[in-house]
């Protein structure tokens, strides 16, 4: 597949975050770009504004006859996510289609650039939203395929003149071993993906095989503490290669000291909230600094720095109410998540809207789930977001509700959400979750803005 000969794309689940920035990607190279997902979206309503042709149906008559041909000219990429037994992909198989995955795409993309990839059960959409984010705002420069939509940016993706790339690199699937980076970051390697992967050791097995594929005179930039070599290793709790000194809250922002072994970038400003954030940003520093961008432009970017959609976003701060959503679906991203709000809010009652994603997940860590909802004052807990999987017998919310340390605890679904919140207007509201969770956002800072 020569990606410069490409004319036209389509792109089966293009609703995804990673499908819809590959969608972006070649609209923005003047390709036709077309999609299947099974639902509307925002995002989906927002490449449709950019002129990115979605439909909804399983229907492969809804599809341009241009696509049906085989040749040289036209691209198809499926995720992984989608059902085999989708229609439109099991006839694209059958006219003799080669169809790729997102990850093999962005192997292929590439090839070509210098990329800085960013890998990690939990942190590598923040690090490398953060590390793009200093490339560009320095004037550096780069392109980069993001797991989220940065704040700064509004899009997750972003493009250069200059050949250097920042990529998410996905561990689902093993979809990271299409990479060959010249930079390597690993943020963490948490037990994650059991129903791919088995256990926490051919996790690490493929973290491994990851960090090996590294180009000659690469670099690999490593959360300290985690099992894999490194050149540079980072960390928010003590001396490393490099890490952070007096992690602090001032006027409700975020500070810390920068300390390498070339001396100390004292009172970095931090743009988002959170000593995991913090730990993100030492990785970014790190990378940037191998890029021989300087100090004084990097303290700036990072003070910029807007966050990302649905990663401690706040849509409601007033008087009144504080109401933040984010993205966390793993117990150490939702024991980072709800340990920031409560540093920063240390007095008042938080309540909780989560949203347990995967069956097998719910399974694998509920008492870790529950050990961590604990810290909430109130919570609500919705229906398990399945995903790809079926039911598991035995796994449902109202078993890790019953695990959960705490009196004021309930079941609801989004309606019963909607009227919690109307009749007690909580002072400090989080959702939380990777599902559909998302669609009460809207509504819920609706209710929040209007006495």
């Amino acid at each position: 597949m020569n990606i410069d000969n490409i004319r036209q794309v389509y792109l089966i689940g293009i609703g995804g975050i990673g499908m819809s920035a590959l969608a972006r990607y070649f609209r923005h190279l003047g390709c036709l770009v077309c999609g299947y997902d099974k639902t509307e979206t925002t995002l989906t309503k927002q490449l449709v504004a950019e002129g990115i042709r979605v439909n909804y149906a399983d229907d492969f008559t809804l599809i341009d006859d241009s696509f049906k041909t085989v040749d040289e000219h036209t691209l198809l990429i499926y995720t992984p996510a989608v059902p085999s037994d989708l229609q439109i992909m099991n006839q694209f198989q059958q006219l003799g289609h080669p169809l790729f995955k997102r990850s093999q795409v962005l192997g292929l993309i590439s090839q070509s650039r210098f990329t800085i990839a960013v890998a990690g059960t939990h942190g590598k959409t923040t690090t490398s939203t953060l590390i793009a984010h200093i490339l560009k705002d320095s004037g550096y420069g780069c392109s980069a395929f993001l797991g989220g939509i940065s704040t700064n940016y509004n899009s997750n993706v972003l493009f250069s003149d200059n050949d250097i790339m920042v990529v998410e690199a996905d561990e689902y699937d093993r979809s990271f071993l299409t990479l060959y980076p010249d930079i390597a970051v690993v943020t963490s390697a948490d037990a994650d993906h059991l129903d791919i992967y088995g256990d926490k050791d051919h996790l690490h097995e493929s973290f491994n095989l990851f960090l090996s594929q590294l180009s000659s005179g690469g670099k690999r930039i490593v959360k300290d503490g985690l099992p894999f070599e490194a050149d540079i290793r980072y960390s928010a709790d003590g001396p490393a290669d490099i890490y952070a000194d007096r992690i602090r809250i001032e006027n409700g922002a975020f500070y810390f000291n920068c300390v390498t072994d070339a001396g100390t970038l004292a009172d970095i400003h931090l743009g988002v909230p959170g000593k995991h954030n913090v730990e993100n940003a030492l990785a970014a520093i790190a990378v940037a600094r191998q890029l021989g961008i300087s100090d004084d432009k990097i303290a700036k970017a990072l003070a910029s720095f807007a966050g990302v959609r649905r990663r401690f976003e706040y849509l409601v701060k007033n008087a009144e109410t504080v109401y933040i959503d984010d993205y966390a679906h793993h117990p150490e991203e939702l024991k980072a998540f709800l340990s920031a709000v409560k540093q920063l809010y240390p007095t008042k009652r938080l309540a909780v809207v989560f949203q347990p994603h995967l069956y097998s997940r719910t399974r694998d860590f509920a008492d870790d789930f529950a050990q961590v909802l604990s810290i909430a004052d109130t919570l609500l807990l919705m229906d398990i977001y399945p995903a790809r999987e079926l039911p598991i017998n035995g796994v449902d919310s109202r078993m890790l509700l019953e695990k959960v340390a705490l009196a004021d605890k309930h079941i609801m679904n989004f309606d019963d959400v909607l009227d919690y919140v109307r009749r007690h207007r909580p002072e400090l509201l989080v959702t939380v979750g990777a599902g559909d969770i998302d669609l009460l956002v809207e509504p819920l800072q609706t209710i929040l803005e209007h006495a």
